[in-house]
């Protein structure tokens, strides 16, 4: 039997792929501080969103701009601890704990946008925590600061995930990708004014402008993608290819190998978010065929 992909699952996989790709790049360019490729990253994005909310005759402010201005602070928060886990930590492992954001949101929810979790989400939440302890114990080259950068970092992203569901319905698209750049390049432009600065040279530059430009298509291929006619569960899912992407790249690239343990401790962050999706995804089905 051929199995068979829909347009908005394909999509997904590409943008997965030109993430992982960026991560890549953010990786090789670690002689650049994260917060700085984060300046040059926003202000592309600044740019493109600009100048799109111009040409569409949309208010660049929108009007909820306490949650707007959350957005931006904790996304440009999110985007630098992460981009330092790539520079440091195995770009597979990064990448696996990156892939905490989703749980992390579910839990975000509960707070800020009147979600419940059930218990056996909980034990999800522990499944993932468990794989992380894992990954430290038996991984020599998972530096302990760094994985709580990771972690932290996607518990920044979550927050990102939370600001924009509040504000689901209620502001342009455009407009909540705009507060981005808007709050990241005054935020990291001070940050590396009072930190360190490293005058990109050479290829630099072109790697910046590569992270940027992928940024920007990726972007527009997750939305494509939540926004085609597949599945919702079945495209969110494959957003986890970015796992394999990330080992494959890991050992081709910078001669990542890891043991049985610390393979296994990734497969267990990575079921912790994949059960949770597929549980809220069949929870979301139940509801709706019973209002119906």
């Amino acid at each position: 039997m051929k199995l068979q992909l829909g347009k908005g699952s394909q999509q997904m996989l590409l943008a997965a792929f030109i993430i992982t790709s960026m991560q890549v790049i953010v990786k090789v360019i670690n002689h650049i501080p994260p917060q700085e490729i984060v300046f040059f990253r926003a202000l592309i994005a600044f740019v493109i969103s600009y100048v799109t909310l111009k040409r569409q005759n949309v208010n660049v402010w929108g009007n909820n701009k306490g949650w707007l201005l959350t957005r931006g602070f904790v996304g440009t928060l999110g985007m630098v601890l992460l981009f330092a886990s790539y520079q440091n930590l195995p770009l597979a492992t990064a990448v696996v704990l990156q892939n905490l954001a989703p749980l992390f949101t579910a839990v975000l929810a509960v707070l800020f946008l009147n979600k419940t979790l059930k218990p056996i989400q909980y034990l999800f939440f522990v499944l993932s925590i468990i794989g992380v302890i894992v990954i430290k114990g038996f991984d020599p080259d998972v530096d302990m600061f760094y994985l709580i950068v990771a972690v932290l970092g996607a518990l920044a992203a979550a927050g990102a995930y939370t600001a924009i569901g509040k504000l689901k319905g209620k502001e342009h698209p455009v407009v909540i990708i705009f507060y981005f750049p808007f709050v990241a390049v005054p935020l990291t432009g001070v940050w590396c004014y009072y930190t360190e600065w490293i005058t990109p040279m050479g290829w630099d530059w072109v790697a910046l402008l590569t992270i940027g430009i992928l940024s920007q298509v990726s972007q527009i291929l997750l939305t494509k993608a939540y926004q085609s006619d597949d599945d919702t569960a079945t495209v969110a899912s494959m957003n986890y290819s970015s796992v394999i992407y990330g080992v494959v790249y890991g050992i081709l690239l910078f001669g990542e190998f890891f043991s049985w343990q610390v393979l296994m401790g990734m497969l267990l962050v990575v079921a912790g978010s994949i059960l949770n999706l597929i549980y809220t995804n069949r929870k979301a089905a139940i509801s709706e065929a019973k209002n119906n």
